[in-house]
């Protein structure tokens, strides 16, 4: 069957009508939570990971998606009205957009920003139906030391991608390694680290510990920051259209930041962060008014929103074809796939193409949905501003709680609950990712495994794992991933420091 056809039968899937109402609540809680700063779209699939857990896959996964794709939508909101981005990959936006917001020009700046990501989604979305199936025919030819290669290459892409410090990244995967030895030898049946407790014979449950990281811990360090005063909601003044020459500056730079953006998302160690920062540096070389950027020019709004919702969907092309997650939010994702025994990769086009299609058709759905719903409704948006922050916490607390308890209702997995809530808010206070931690945890028994296999085929000869073309270009690739992050990092945030630093003033 052709990429049309498998497209066509996942948009057959992805319109049943309970599908069609997870994905519209996906993309609303995915705007409510994108418009809220510091709540976002990985703590909010997080938190939906112990309720959903008795769902239908493909719907809760169909959820999933439209929260990470809504998360990115609403972050242009309060990145141009309030100059606070709701999400790491909406600070460049805030540059500009907020600029455009104070000299009465926020409706446009929203206009720009929600187009602009309608037409990014939908290109790299088709993308990524016609990439993800090569990428899977070269994977199905993968062995036991190719699989290990590829468990390196995720290793070393979340400790490099989150974060600034890669010896850090690389702290926090190891804490998560550790976890992930606990429980019983799936090779051999032995105890292992259980400490003679029953309830860790099973290992540690990677959802309660999805949602203690980022439910608990984040939400308790967003709530010790205090009240840092009041912020100040720029009004939309004037019309929420564009002009004639507002289209005619925003449709290139739609269309460059697509092309930055869905490859930097879809690379191991990429991040939709990185493809924002040099989206605005590219429009800023080529724009013809470059005395506006600074000032609230359109095309520094556009290109970044463009790149960003570009990104979103290039993640999800290492994620399902892989099983490599570049993102926090593909990171919780992950631990959705595995909350219903399914482990994303090449083995899961074969075995269960009717949900990774429905999946994917369910992107190009989900845009039109957010397109709707981001316009006509920035009232309603911005009114979330105004929800008491203690309320919020409490409620996020409350709710991470309550769905621990629904999936396993044990004393003990309460108490796991808080101690990696704790753990994580520890974590966040001195700089350490927590995300490296969740995939540590998820990915470190089938890294082992599948070394332990290779080496048992090779009697014990390490230099099996470099024996094959394809695991030492993947492990050349990891190497690489340790300095690539870097080097996109500053050349990109190296244009736009100035420009971040003139708009705080």
């Amino acid at each position: 069957m052709s990429t049309f056809d498998f497209l066509l039968q996942g948009l057959l899937v992805a319109a049943q009508p309970m599908n069609l109402l997870y994905a519209l609540i996906g993309v609303t809680l995915g705007t409510a939570v994108g418009v809220l700063p510091g709540i976002g779209p990985a703590l909010t699939v997080a938190l939906l990971l112990p309720v959903t857990y008795r769902l239908d896959p493909a719907g809760s996964l169909i959820m999933f998606a439209g929260i990470y794709y809504g998360g990115m939508y609403g972050g242009s909101t309060t990145s141009i009205l309030l100059n606070t981005p709701g999400e790491s990959s909406s600070i460049v936006t805030a540059l500009e957009g907020n600029k455009m917001a104070r000299n009465g020009r926020g409706g446009p700046a929203l206009a720009t920003a929600a187009i602009g990501s309608f037409v990014a989604g939908l290109i790299a979305t088709i993308g990524l139906a016609f990439i993800a199936p090569a990428i899977v025919k070269l994977a199905l030819v993968f062995g036991p030391r190719e699989y290990f290669a590829l468990m390196v290459l995720a290793f070393v892409t979340v400790s490099s991608a989150f974060g600034d410090s890669t010896l850090r990244g690389l702290t926090s995967l190891f804490i998560g390694l550790a976890l992930a030895l606990i429980g019983i030898d799936q090779l051999t049946g032995q105890t292992r680290l259980a400490f003679e407790v029953p309830d860790l014979l099973d290992g540690i449950e990677v959802t309660t510990l999805a949602v203690a990281m980022f439910a608990i811990g984040e939400t308790l360090f967003i709530a010790a920051q205090g009240n840092t005063g009041p912020d100040k909601v720029e009004a939309v003044k004037g019309s929420l259209w564009m002009t004639a020459a507002d289209w005619a500056r925003s449709w290139k730079p739609w269309l460059r930041g697509t092309i930055i953006g869905f490859p930097i998302g879809a690379m191991p160690a990429g991040g939709a962060e990185i493809g924002t920062f040099l989206s605005y540096a590219t429009e800023k070389r080529l724009t013809k008014h470059p005395e506006e950027f600074g000032n609230g020019a359109i095309e520094g709004v556009a290109g970044p929103e463009a790149a960003n919702n570009a990104s979103a969907a290039g993640t999800l092309v290492p994620l399902l074809t892989l099983g490599l997650p570049t993102t926090a939010t593909a990171a919780i994702m992950l631990a959705g796939f595995q909350q219903y025994g399914l482990q994303p990769g090449p083995l899961l086009f074969a075995t269960n193409p009717q949900l990774v299609w429905g999946l994917i058709a369910s992107l190009l759905i989900a845009n039109f949905m957010l397109l709707v719903l981001n316009l006509p409704l920035i009232g309603l948006w911005v009114r979330l501003l105004t929800i008491p922050k203690p309320w919020l916490y409490a409620g996020i607390l409350l709710f991470a709680t309550l769905g621990t308890i629904g999936a396993n209702p044990s004393v003990f997995e309460l108490g796991m609950l808080l101690a990696f809530g704790v753990m994580g808010y520890m974590m966040r206070v001195f700089g350490y990712p927590i995300a490296p931690v969740v995939v540590g945890l998820i990915l470190g028994p089938l890294a082992e495994q599948q070394l332990r296999r290779a080496l048992a085929i090779s009697q014990g000869d390490f230099t099996v794992l470099v024996t094959s073309p394809i695991a030492a270009v993947l492990l050349a690739i990891a190497a690489l991933a340790l300095i690539v992050p870097l080097i996109l990092r500053a050349r990109g945030r190296g244009e736009v420091l100035g420009q971040l630093a003139a708009s705080e003033d």
